[in-house]
């Protein structure tokens, strides 16, 4: 859940809750580049290969990463904070936060901007790493169900934008409001193209047989330099431009709404004794 600061009491809970966070990501790593392990697949036409790519394990997947998620919020959630009656309020946050999120999703984007990923960053750069990560899996998984968006693809939205909340807890912590801001804005516009590029990894195997002999067709007999330019070409081509788009939306969105919400967010954190993740060396 939100990561507390690191005493004995709740050193168990918080390791046991960075171990799913990575189990999750592993996961979903592995279900990114499984196609590129395996040397044969099923030749399918175009449309069909879309159809079907990941049909099998996406479902998995999904059942995965969201009970990884539902399992790290509890066992975060340590025996004290239930003796405090702390649990059902820091259940109550990140529910408010990612409802709150995943509504937005219903602002119509812009050839790839879109502001959901404003809240995932700058609450996975207050809250913590772990928290971060499971604002961003549930804000896809519940924005998802309110907009109809649920398919094959969906599994790796929500491990794509977990990451960029997880990340978002590994930026360092800086004084400078307007160093804080630009930061930020960096971190928000590289994860516009990064999101993009990751997520196209998901279908991008799949759509091989039906351009055999394309220069943006990936195929089993490629080394790994060949599969990367190959990719490169094919993201610069097909992504690059709506990516863009996205990248400078999140950018604009941090400088011009980063500060009002970050003081809002650090306020709630202080005024609840929420502190981000720190390691303390004895």
């Amino acid at each position: 859940m939100i990561d507390q600061p690191l005493t004995k009491s709740r050193r168990p809970a918080q390791l046991s809750s960075g171990v799913i966070v990575a189990f999750a990501s592993l996961i979903g790593l592995c279900g990114f580049l499984y196609p590129f392990i395996l040397s044969s697949y099923t030749q399918h036409n175009e449309e069909t290969a879309r159809q079907q790519a990941h049909a099998g394990t996406a479902p998995l997947l999904f059942a995965l990463l969201t009970g990884a998620c539902l399992l790290a919020i509890i066992v975060a959630l340590s025996r004290d904070q239930w003796q405090r009656g702390e649990a059902a309020r820091n259940v109550a946050l990140l529910g408010a936060l990612v409802s709150l999120d995943a509504a937005l999703r219903l602002i119509p984007s812009f050839l790839g901007a879109t502001t959901i990923f404003l809240l995932i960053i700058l609450c996975g750069y207050v809250f913590g790493a772990s928290f971060g990560f499971q604002m961003g899996a549930l804000t896809l998984l519940v924005s998802a169900l309110i907009t109809g968006g649920i398919g094959p693809w969906l599994p790796f939205q929500m491990i794509g934008a977990g990451w960029v909340g997880m990340t978002a807890g590994w930026l360092p912590r800086v004084e400078s409001r307007r160093a804080r801001i630009a930061m930020i804005a960096l971190f928000a516009a590289a994860w516009g193209f990064l999101f993009g590029a990751l997520l196209n990894l998901w279908f991008w195997p799949f759509t091989a047989p039906a351009s055999e002999g394309s220069s943006l067709a990936w195929s089993p007999e490629l080394s790994l330099t060949e599969t990367i330019e190959r990719y490169a070409m094919f993201y610069f081509t097909t992504s690059f431009a709506f990516d863009a788009f996205r990248a400078a939306g999140n950018a604009v969105l941090v400088i011009a709404l980063g500060g009002p919400i970050l003081a809002l967010l650090d306020r709630f954190r202080s005024r609840f004794g929420w502190e981000p993740f720190e390691l303390i060396t004895e």
